[in-house]
């Protein structure tokens, strides 16, 4: 059995080194990890292909490009990161100075998922080393392939007492949540992120947790229906829509349903073929769990569009649902898979009235030419982001923080809001000793009076 504990006891040991700390030495083993993918890229290509039958255009661009661009982008910007921030002192503490150093928590534990499972390891990992932690990655046993390479990859590059990966289910990560972390970063469910957390808080170790949840898609009646549509095809069935913050659902505005739905079945030929179980680079469903869960969905309202399944080939064809309601199971959880439900509505703030009264989605996709519609939908709903007139793109940008709010997660990452993610902000005051303020003190004469005029 390995032991665990004789792991976080090394990985702390060289920690407490100092060596991590260390600027050139974060910068130089952030390119050794560019090197390393760059080095296994085919053998990734092909191990995301043998768990989820992933193209290698989606491959390179949702799992491998992503994480080189992330860590470019971090090498950029390491340094200026990494300077302690001098801010302002307020005039009760004239002599001094302040400023913020960050610093790194130390041994970090980092839970991927299965569903973008290099990525969603990588991306994480790019600002524990930034930040100059040690790393303990944990990738989702669901993609067996995937791990292995994974693995393998970062054994060849790194030393384990720095950065290692640990493979094995669900009796592993339970394992690990059981030592005592410096920081928990988790992506997955919300019924995980829950044990997560309650594990973290016997030690009271921090945590990220990026869930997921029903995110909405809103078409209003001014949209570009033929653009709203093909961004919405692609946002929701890249990966047979398992993707954390693909749109879960639709709301279409009454008036224009008809004619969007025309448009949404024409981008879906478009994508995927009027076969699309027959396309060789359509990605199949992770498990038989997982297809028999989404299939069950199939028999509520009705099929405007799809609806083919294949078992064998775990594989369920995009799929437009419509006449669907609220009370309908399709609706009850976050769907992760290749099925949209399509809701119609007539006034806006019905919308939002429903979706403020579920959980906090992770991310919101607004399609209107309207400032005024924006606005409102901004200020009126609470999720993690998102965006107007796309789906899904927000997500690559480095300059914007990715996460969830409320039941979609705490915290967030990517850009420098990894870095800080992963670093405490420790704030230092330097004080002058050429001379001293005495009304600190309690023995000045009329110091209450004295004091009280200078917080005035």
């Amino acid at each position: 059995m390995f032991n665990y504990a004789d792991l976080l006891l090394k990985q702390r040991a060289y920690f407490q080194t100092g060596e991590t700390k260390d600027l050139a030495f974060r910068i130089e083993a952030l390119q050794k990890l560019g090197n390393a993918i760059r080095e296994g890229e085919q053998q990734l290509i092909q191990s995301l292909k043998d768990d989820l039958n992933k193209s290698e255009f989606d491959a390179y661009s949702t799992e491998i490009g992503i994480v080189l661009e992330e860590i470019r982008f971090t090498l950029k910007n390491l340094r200026r990161w990494a300077k302690p921030r001098k801010v302002k002192t307020p005039f009760t503490h004239i002599g001094s100075k302040s400023y913020i150093y960050p610093e790194p928590y130390g041994v970090t534990l980092i839970i991927a998922p299965w569903n973008y499972p290099f990525q969603l390891a990588i991306a994480p990992l790019i600002g524990a080393i930034a930040a100059g932690n040690c790393a303990i990655v944990k990738p989702s046993e669901l993609t067996p392939r995937t791990s292995e390479v994974l693995a393998e990859l970062m054994k060849r590059h790194f030393p384990k007492e720095y950065i290692t990966v640990v493979e094995g289910g669900v009796e592993t990560s339970e394992a690990l949540l059981n030592e005592r972390l410096d920081y928990i970063f988790f992506t997955g469910s919300v019924e995980v992120g829950k044990i997560i957390m309650k594990a973290a808080s016997k030690h009271l170790t921090p945590v990220t947790l990026e869930l997921g949840g029903k995110s909405p898609c809103i078409v209003h009646q001014d949209a570009n229906l033929k653009i709203a549509a093909k961004r919405i095809a692609w946002g929701k069935f890249m990966n047979a829509g398992q993707t954390c913050i693909a749109p879960d659902y639709i709301y279409v505005h009454k008036s224009i349903k008809e004619a969007f739905l025309t448009h949404l079945r024409n981008a879906l030929t478009e994508l995927y073929g009027l076969e699309p179980l027959k396309n060789m680079e359509y990605t199949r469903i992770v498990s038989k769990r997982h297809f028999n869960r989404l299939e069950s969905f199939l028999s509520e309202g009705s099929i405007f569009h799809g609806g083919e399944t294949s078992l064998e080939q775990l594989l369920i064809s995009p799929t437009v649902l419509t006449d669907i309601t609220w009370e309908d199971k399709v609706m009850d959880n976050e769907i992760f898979g290749p099925i949209l439900p399509v809701l119609e509505y007539e006034q806006l703030p019905e919308v939002v009235t429903e979706i403020v009264n579920h959980p906090k989605p992770l991310a919101l996709y607004l399609f209107t030419e309207s400032n005024t519609v924006q606005e409102k939908i901004l200020a009126h709903v609470s999720f993690g982001g998102g965006c107007i007139n796309d789906t899904v793109y927000h997500i690559s940008s480095p300059y914007l923080p990715f996460g969830g709010v409320g039941n979609s997660g705490t915290g967030a990452y990517h850009g420098k809001e990894s870095f800080d993610t992963f670093s405490h902000k420790k704030s230092i005051l330097k004080q002058t000793t050429l001379f001293d303020i005495p009304l600190r003190y309690p023995n000045v004469k009329n110091g209450l009076k004295y004091i009280k005029m200078v917080f005035k």
